[in-house]
This record gives structure tokens, sequence and C-alpha cells, in this order.
């Protein structure tokens, strides 16, 4: 069985403890995943609907009007989500940025057109580390292995940072 990535992110929050859709959201939020992952609040209920469908989680609906429904792993679910995580840990995936599809069309442009887009894109880049290094210094400290996820990110920014850069100083130093 291959989990989507959302698939695979609520079932492990699931896993620390039988949780709410509301609480996954909170979680996500106050972890800073929404750094890495592309799972919205509205999915997140769908995404437990196909995990229980799939026997993964299980739902309790406690006694009470106001009562929230909670998912808990079950046996399958644990043995998936090991499987998967030793996937995810162990198989490079590659990510598609939109910045690649740019260069790849990059001689629609005009030089300075080319140039001047690649430049703009810079300071959003810069202003991202930025954000991301103010989310990191307000939040809760997590554990160790939440903690390194913020600096692949930061990792990731910084070398497209440098690889704009550099860019840029090469495709301004060849004559068109």
């Amino acid at each position: 069985m291959n989990l989507t990535d959302s698939e695979l992110l609520l079932l492990g929050l699931v896993a620390e403890m039988p949780r709410h859709g509301y609480e996954l959201e909170q979680i996500i939020e106050a972890r800073g995943m929404r750094e890495w992952t592309q799972v919205g609040f509205s999915s997140i209920y769908f995404v437990l609907g196909k995990l229980e469908k799939a026997g993964l989680v299980a739902a309790e609906v406690p006694a009470g009007a106001k009562a929230r429904k909670t998912f808990c792993i079950t046996s399958s679910g644990r043995e998936v989500l090991g499987e998967q995580t030793i996937a995810a840990l162990g198989t490079y995936r590659p990510t598609f940025s939109s910045l690649l599809l740019g260069m790849v069309h990059w001689p629609v442009l005009s030089r300075d057109a080319a140039l001047d887009a690649l430049e703009a894109r810079l300071p959003s880049v810069v202003a991202e580390l930025e954000r991301l290094e103010r989310v990191r210094r307000q939040r809760q400290p997590m554990p160790d292995h939440v903690e390194v996820l913020f600096d692949f990110s930061a990792g990731q920014l910084n070398a497209e940072r440098n690889w704009i850069s550099t860019t840029l100083d090469y495709m301004r130093s060849k004559p068109w």
C-alpha cells in the first residue's frame, strides 16, 4: 500500500495519540508542518475517512452532542506507518519547483525580462527564509526530529538563494 503524503502525515499524528480532525489541524499549525506539507484543513476529515476505509485508523464517537469523532491507529495502520516511514526516509523522491519550468522556457523571454524575473524571485526567497526563522524563534521547542525539519527547509531556501545569485551572475556574463 502506498500512502499519499497527507495520508502518511495524518496517520503518523494519529499514531502519537488518538486525535480528532480539529486537533490534527492545530498540531500541523503548531509544529510548522505547513512549511513542508500540502494538507489543507478542509481535507483533513476527507483523508481520515480514506484511512478509516482502508482500516488504518478507527473512529470513536464519544457520547454527547458536541463530542468530536476521535481517530486512533489500528494495528495494520501501525504496520503500514512503519513501512511507509522507512520508504520515505530511505528513498529519494524528486520535488518539482516552478523555477525549473521557468528556466526551461527562458528562451521565450527577452534577456532583460528573463533576468528581471529571476532577480525578482530572490527577495521572495530571502523573505521566506526570514519568515521561517521568525516562526522557528516564536514557537515552543519541538522534539529533535521536528526541529531538523526547519533546518532542511532553511537549507533548501539557502541553496536556492545561492543558485539564483550564481545563475544571475553567469547569465549576465554571457553575450546574447
